[in-house]
């Protein structure tokens, strides 16, 4: 008689016992926790887990479906996977690219000669995705010597994967498996295709555009919006990754490990000075008298205004920087939201009538006497060294997160310049696997809370939902309004970030929400090949990313 284990469910907040080995799968149907949509993974005391996860000791068990980020993380990994094989069948002689995110859906190229599939194509593909769900075709995982891998995915035509498991230099390897079609991945997958039921293609661009449900609505895919400004600077870093010949982890591991770190760091750079000096260029030309630079969290605004400040001396002008936050009203006029907690997020939380009447005054000649906010006080103060006038070569660089928002601005809405910068990662984990952005400078604001606020990783997780949030509230929706957008990632940050985002993660304790999170980053950044102390020493102390790792010559 096999051993009986205690299983605690957190949906349901019962106890029960089944025998030693039960899946994850079927403890779900028998205990049926009633989620809003169909079960897609569990989180197993604090770890996530797939569903033919086998339990042999008693485990506390939550249950989530796509409401949940590694819900939604894990449906549209499986529905790629989906998509892969459908191109198997339908188009066997072509390969199928997961670029990266993009009008509210995962932008994907498929090659062989040409990239624009029809629309007889995309519906045969549509079919077979749909057969291959009807079917209900068990996702099941294997893992095998990373040689054997290697080898598997090399037949398969995958040599950015076999590449990067090369790199990797790992004893074994995870290989996933879909009717027969391999594949590999670096979080769970759901337990059958029934799951994904609810998807769409569309033609898009030189490839096509896979959709998938709101987190908030399963029965209702994501509204596709355009956005044709950011497609187009993730077409210019994908060209700016052949230049350096890098389009993947394994590509960028190689050239580590080949000794020519350095050179990544070189032309990365270089390639970032290029962009600022035609921004700068392009701000000149358009006769701009206020310079406005919003994106989100983490993504090098900062960094970003200070260099374009300095090119805009190099054509003669006069620049001066101000942060938005200095125009917060008082503490107790800050908004609050659905939580009850100060939302310093919101456009109401700015004094939009001071910033517009300061913004007049600067424009007519006028002095004005730049606030302060004392964020300790809640507070605005004013000093008599923050007084400034502009003349006909000074420009106001204003930096804050609303700077894309038409709610902002009242006056003089001609002789504005709208700069939106983000860490839009380029590269890809593999042919199969994107990086997303969001995780690019999540890694960034752990290293850099920690290095300068004080705060764990565990402190950086726990808020980073309420940020992406306000992100989603606040900033997305209005960054096509960009005259022009900046992708402040490099090529090679990752592979330096490693080192000092990975004592932090080590360190969130395991009874913490937070270490699901957690575990899940040291698994992605563990693919990357560090770079060592000699050759990050080459960073300029001008570069974005040293906003975050420290050692800048500009003061924050």
């Amino acid at each position: 008689m096999r051993t009986r284990v205690e299983i605690t469910c957190s949906n349901t907040g019962t106890v029960h016992e089944y025998p030693a080995g039960t899946t994850l799968y079927e403890i779900y149907n028998d205990i049926k926790p009633g989620l809003s949509s169909s079960v897609l993974a569990a989180i197993v005391n604090n770890e996530l887990k797939e569903l033919s996860y086998e339990v042999y000791n008693p485990k506390i068990i939550t249950f989530i479906d796509i409401s949940d980020p590694d819900g939604m993380r894990t449906y549209i990994r499986s529905l790629t996977f989906l998509l892969q094989v459908a191109v198997k069948h339908v188009l066997p002689n072509h390969k199928l690219s997961i670029q990266h995110s993009v009008s509210n859906g995962i932008y994907c190229e498929i090659t062989n000669g040409k990239q624009n599939l029809d629309i007889a194509e995309i519906n045969e593909l549509e079919a077979c995705m749909k057969e291959l769900i009807a079917k209900d075709l068990t996702f099941s995982k294997t893992k095998i010597p990373t040689s054997e891998a290697i080898e598997l995915f090399l037949n398969a035509g995958y040599r950015e994967k076999a590449l990067l498991l090369e790199t990797r230099g790992k004893f074994f390897t995870s290989v996933y498996w879909l009717d027969n079609f391999p594949d590999h991945f670096y979080g769970p997958l759901v337990h059958s295709t029934g799951c994904l039921s609810k998807f769409g293609l569309s033609t898009y661009y030189q490839g096509l555009l896979l959709m998938f449900p709101k987190p908030d609505k399963p029965d209702t895919l994501q509204e596709y919006v355009i956005q044709n400004k950011m497609l187009q600077i993730f077409r210019e870093h994908k060209e700016w990754n052949e230049i350096l010949g890098s389009k993947s982890i394994g590509t960028i591991n190689r050239a580590i490990q080949g000794g020519h770190a350095t050179n990544l760091i070189q032309v990365a750079e270089a390639l970032h000075e290029k962009k600022y000096a035609r921004i700068a260029d392009s701000i000149v030309e358009k006769k701009s008298k206020i310079v406005f630079i919003s994106g989100p969290s983490s993504s090098g605004k900062t960094s970003s205004a200070k260099r374009i400040a300095v090119q805009l001396r190099v054509a003669k002008k006069r620049p001066h920087i101000i942060e938005l936050d200095n125009y917060f009203v008082n503490r107790e006029n800050t908004p609050k939201d659905e939580a009850g907690e100060y939302d310093f997020e919101s456009i109401r939380a700015i004094d939009v009538e001071l910033f517009n009447s300061h913004l007049n005054d600067l424009l007519e000649g006028r002095e004005v006497n730049i606030p302060r906010y004392d964020f300790i006080s809640g507070t605005r103060r004013f000093c008599d060294s923050d007084i400034i006038r502009m003349d006909e070569s000074d420009i106001l660089v204003v930096e804050g997160i609303h700077g894309l928002n038409p709610e902002l601005i009242t006056v003089a809405k001609d002789r504005i310049f709208r700069i939106y910068a983000s860490a839009l990662t380029s590269i890809s984990v593999d042919e199969n696997n994107r990086i997303p952005t969001t995780d690019n400078r999540l890694v960034r604001r752990i290293v850099r809370d920690a290095a300068t606020r004080g705060y764990s990783a565990t402190d950086t997780i726990r808020r980073w939902q309420s940020v992406r949030r306000g992100e989603d509230r606040n900033i997305f929706p209005y960054q096509e309004n960009a005259d022009i957008m900046f992708n402040s990632s490099l090529i090679y940050e990752l592979s330096v970030l490693r080192k000092y985002v990975e004592p932090l993660l080590r360190k969130v304790s395991p009874s913490s929400p937070e270490f699901v999170e957690a575990l899940r980053l040291l698994k992605f950044i563990g693919y990357f090949e560090s770079i060592d102390a000699r050759d990050e020493e080459t960073i300029p102390p001008t570069s974005v990313l040293r906003e975050f790792i420290g050692n800048s010559s500009f003061n924050y």
